[in-house]
Formats: C-alpha cells, structure tokens, sequence
C-alpha cells in the first residue's frame, strides 16, 4: 500500500506529482529542485547554493516521513552543466557523512525553472 507524504517545509509540486511516496520501508522522493519553500522561487546563486536547498528539500521530505539521511539507499543528481559536479560534490558530501548512498549524475539539457540541479531520492527503513 502506498502513502502520499507531504510538507509544507517542502516545496509543492509543480506537476502532477507527490513529493514522496511511501510504500513500506521504502521512500520514493521525487527529483527536488532548489526552490524555497514557501516563496516557490528558485534559490539564487550558482550549483553550491542550490543543491544545499534541494538537499535542504529532500531532509525536510524525509523527516516528514520519519526518515533521515542515514536511511537514503540511492541519489540520482541532474546537472545542467557537468561543470559544476565537483562543486555540487563538496556540499552533497556535507549531508552524507557516513556510509553515503549510491549514485548516478547525469548531464541534462535543462530543468524546471532554470535549476542548474535536481536531486531524487531513494531511503529505506530496515
């Protein structure tokens, strides 16, 4: 059975989508882009400033569900130019201290609102 988990510490989808869906153990966070809770604007600055919001984001989603960052299994990160992948590393490296989750980033040719990066999220409760 599937639970839709919300927050108002989140943004709101901009689509036809939840911000998570829980199905067990297992939170199924959909991709965050940087955008600040409550403004709904895109946060200012270059890749460092924006994926410390979108991961910024994803714990707010994930304490809503009861989850943490230790629980996260596998990332996937969409950057708008690979340029910036050593720069978003340093801050995603500062939320996952320990035993980080799998990952993939892509290359993509653009995101919703002129994002420089999307993050999604995997975590499971054991």
């Amino acid at each position: 059975m599937k639970k839709v988990i919300y927050t108002e510490n989140a943004p709101k989808a901009i689509g036809p989508y939840s911000q998570a869906i829980l199905s067990g153990n297992t939170l199924y966070i959909s991709g965050q882009v940087p955008i600040v809770p409550g403004s709904g604007t895109l946060m200012e600055g270059g890749i460092q400033e924006q994926t410390e919001q979108a991961l910024k984001n994803i714990g707010a989603i994930l304490e809503a569900a009861g989850f943490g960052f230790e629980h996260v299994v596998k990332s996937t990160v969409l950057l708008t130019d690979m340029a910036n992948f050593k720069a978003m590393n340093e801050v995603y490296a500062k939320f996952y201290t320990n035993n980080p989750p799998a990952r993939a980033a892509y290359a993509v040719v653009g995101l919703p609102l002129g994002a420089l990066v999307e993050i999604e999220t995997i975590a499971v409760k054991e």
